[in-house]
């Protein structure tokens, strides 16, 4: 092929910035165009009011599903004061901003955290309110451009606002030029927030649906025995009867830099549920937290049989996969630096969190032997059985 007449220099590169490459290339920050895509755009403005939650500054927050297709996220913060409000427009405005680091007390909701500038750019309308110090303030845009609004500075009128008299909403309706569809499950929404809930005992969250027809429907999360409340929740959705035995416990080991809460539930349902998460991120594929999970689990019971000199002691170790039948469990660690392989971040890869979690499985499900041993007892015998069945 002749190149001739054909050049390539400076002036052939277009440079896309702020709103025009994200609605250019949407994919890149929300993941798709389909439902996929939809439910990150409202999970990162969920992700802003979540913190505000957990950092303490705010008592809940409350996503709402409006008639008209837009979705409203609320939290009962300190709204206006402290310099919020800048900081506020700085996140709507440009990219990046207000993202920040993961930390273990970050709790990763929308997986790229790229913050609200993304879903301004691909709604198309979104409005900001803040309210708080007896004053309201609101910024509208469209598509990621600011309607010219006057700023709105003076007393707070009835009905504005939370129980608090301060805090903020945002109110965005996703781009129909964009997204194949744009509406939202109820159902979907529900479990994530449901999950987050489990995850962080001190998160009350709701979500409100007002579009059915009969009227609005809603549901508030709020679990104050986290993880433990998750496998009871696991084992009675599995059809068991509800028991009181969760064991759990929670720690800190700066050597991984974070901390871990584990709870498990022996022999009630039939296959086993071994729930991982890193940073409230779901780890579909697993990684060193579970691995940690399981080796203590093993550790655990096989050296419980030989303190009791059971007989059986000695079959154990080549039956370590019948250890983990039936057990339902979830394992949540959070780090101040976590190590994701691959660019979904499904699977964790931090070395130290193996045998941190391990250790710690090991001593703490090891005590809870030690003080029922009727319970160790019960795990042998179910390992032994199964075995002769194979």
């Amino acid at each position: 092929m002749s190149t001739e007449g054909m050049k390539y220099d400076a002036a052939h590169i277009k440079v896309l910035e702020g709103r025009e490459v994200v609605r250019k290339r949407p994919g890149m920050y929300v993941g798709s165009t389909g439902e996929r895509g939809l439910y990150h755009l409202v999970l990162e403005v969920v992700d802003r009011a979540v913190s505000e939650v957990l950092a303490g500054r705010a008592g809940s927050a409350d996503v709402t599903l409006t008639s008209d297709g837009g979705v409203r996220v609320a939290d009962d913060g300190a709204g206006s004061g402290g310099g919020n409000v800048p900081e506020l427009e700085g996140e709507l405005t440009s990219l990046h901003v207000g993202s920040g680091p993961i930390g273990r007390r970050a709790t990763v909701i929308a997986p790229f955290r790229l913050g609200l500038f993304v879903a301004n750019a691909l709604s198309s309308r979104l409005t900001a309110e803040v309210w708080g110090e007896g004053t309201r303030w609101v910024k509208e845009y469209a598509r990621g451009v600011e309607v010219e609004l006057p700023d709105t500075v003076g007393p707070l009128t009835g009905g504005v606002g939370l129980a608090t008299g301060s805090g903020t909403t945002i109110s965005f309706w996703p781009d129909t030029e964009i997204f194949e569809t744009t509406w939202c499950s109820f159902p979907v929404l529900a479990e994530r927030f449901r999950q987050l809930a489990f995850l962080n005992r001190g998160l009350a969250i709701s979500l409100t649906d007002e579009r059915p027809a009969d009227g609005p429907r809603k549901v508030l999360f709020q679990f104050p025995d986290g993880v433990r409340d998750f496998v009871a929740a696991l084992d009675a959705e599995a059809g068991a009867c509800p028991r009181a035995d969760v064991f759990g416990f929670e720690r800190e080991d700066e050597r991984m830099a974070g901390t871990m809460e584990v709870a498990l539930l022996w022999g009630y349902s039939s296959g086993a549920r071994i729930r991982g998460f890193a940073n409230s991120l779901a780890t579909h594929e697993g990684g060193t937290h579970l691995d940690g999970f399981r080796d203590g689990v093993v550790a655990a019971v096989t050296e419980f049989a030989r303190e009791r000199g059971l007989p059986t002691a000695s079959d154990l170790d080549a039956r370590a996969n019948l250890i983990v039948e039936d057990l339902t469990a979830v394992v949540s660690v959070k780090l101040d630096q976590p190590e994701y392989l691959g660019a979904t971040r499904t699977l964790l890869g931090n070395t130290d969190v193996r045998v941190c979690v391990a250790e710690a499985v090991r001593e703490h499900l090891g005590n809870w032997f030690a003080e029922r041993p009727e319970r160790g007892e019960r795990v042998i015998d179910r390992v032994v059985r199964a075995g002769r069945r194979d």
